[in-house]
């Protein structure tokens, strides 16, 4: 269990699990695996007779959600992000994280046909970003981490609220309602369970929680909506101990089954200049966008509360490698890129963007993060 929930083995599992989703859509039988994808099951008296695909982005992420919203809400109130001065430096090289991608994108791929792309490049992974600093940053000063730790979360803000307002559609305020009032209840047992600590509280959330995404599923939101509701409602000592129990079944299973389904695309077999411009503009806006956007604002930000004379609490050549971290979009870059286009074949073009834009950014981030870390185990060496 210890292997699933340190930072590094993960993203060994997400990238591993996309590159063999890739290779299954492309073999001779990829076509009836695509299929078996779309299989639609469940309940279609109760609007729920969802394709494998569906219950899997829809379903299975909206328990990632709750355990990135149970990290957003200690964040905000305990940690990185619990006051203005910790969080407006990372909030500001966000901000450029997010901007400047859009705008690489737009410039790129802003034809009617896809300019709904353009929050596809806006994310960043935690778990592959944080995976690859482990992996190849030893002797890198903490402030390093804690500084990509914030912007991510940031990052992840950032998504959930695209997600939230962007894509939903048709919606259905009596459902929504419902949604919201189980919960409310899931808040008010998560508070009761601290005195009345039984099975049946347990299993009543769990039940209770399942209600709740199936109203907002039904309502029009995004479903994964419910997960970050629970997670930033629940009480934070019950949220942080079942994340702690649903941390090695995400990393194990529910984000590579997602990278694996998501990644079923078959490579199309034609020139280059006859792909979609959504690929080349998440291709180059996650890598470069985010590079650019990331270094400029966040130097930008080391002026904030600066005094004259002062050393400025991050360097430029330290802000690089979280910079090109920042370009690892992965996991919601993959769901938002299922959300922007209803077009199957430009969605699995954009699918390919992402994965080629954070391979791209994965091997640059590699490469900046260990020679600033050999720089600082040097600086140690000579004191």
């Amino acid at each position: 269990m210890s292997l699933l929930r340190s930072e590094r083995f993960p993203a060994f599992l997400l990238l591993g699990a996309a590159a063999l989703g890739l290779i299954v859509a492309n073999l001779p039988f990829g076509d009836r695996v695509i299929e078996w994808s779309h299989l639609e099951i469940g309940p279609a008296s109760l609007g729920l007779n969802l394709s494998l695909s569906h219950w899997v982005a829809d379903l299975l992420l909206a328990i990632f959600f709750f355990g990135v919203a149970v990290e957003l809400q200690y964040e905000m109130t305990r940690g990185q992000l619990n006051s203005l001065s910790k969080a407006i430096k990372p909030a500001i090289a966000a901000a450029g994280g997010v901007i400047v991608p859009i705008a690489v994108y737009l410039a790129i791929a802003g034809g009617p046909e896809t300019n709904s792309g353009w929050p596809i490049p806006t994310a960043t992974d935690i778990a592959f970003a944080l995976g690859v600093l482990a992996m190849f940053g030893k002797g890198l000063p903490t402030k390093v981490r804690i500084f990509l730790l914030a912007l991510a979360i940031i990052d992840d803000i950032v998504g959930i609220v695209f997600i939230a307002v962007l894509f939903a559609t048709d919606l259905d305020f009596g459902m929504m309602l419902a949604g919201l009032a189980c919960i409310l209840v899931f808040a008010i047992l998560s508070r009761l369970r601290r005195s009345l600590n039984t099975p049946t509280i347990v299993i009543a959330m769990v039940i209770v929680a399942l209600a709740a995404w199936a109203f907002t599923y039904l309502s029009g939101i995004h479903a994964t909506i419910a997960g970050v509701l629970l997670g930033l409602l629940s009480r934070q000592h019950e949220g942080m101990q079942a994340r702690h129990v649903l941390e090695p079944w995400i990393n194990a299973l529910i984000l590579p089954i997602f990278a694996f389904f998501s990644a079923l695309v078959v490579i199309p077999q034609v020139a280059l200049d006859e792909l979609s411009p959504a690929l080349w503009g998440i291709l180059v806006a996650l890598p470069v966008g985010k590079l650019i956007g990331i270094t400029l604002f966040g130097w930008l930000a080391m002026f904030v509360g600066r005094k004259k004379g002062e050393k400025p609490e991050l360097p430029v050549a330290d802000i690089l490698p979280a910079a090109a971290l920042g370009g690892i979009g992965f996991t919601v870059s993959l769901l938002l890129s299922r959300l922007a286009f209803t077009d199957n074949v430009v969605a699995d073009e954009a699918v390919l963007g992402v994965l080629l834009g954070s391979l791209i950014s994965l091997i640059l981030a590699a490469f900046l993060v260990s020679a600033r870390a050999r720089h600082y185990r040097r600086l140690a060496e000579r004191t």
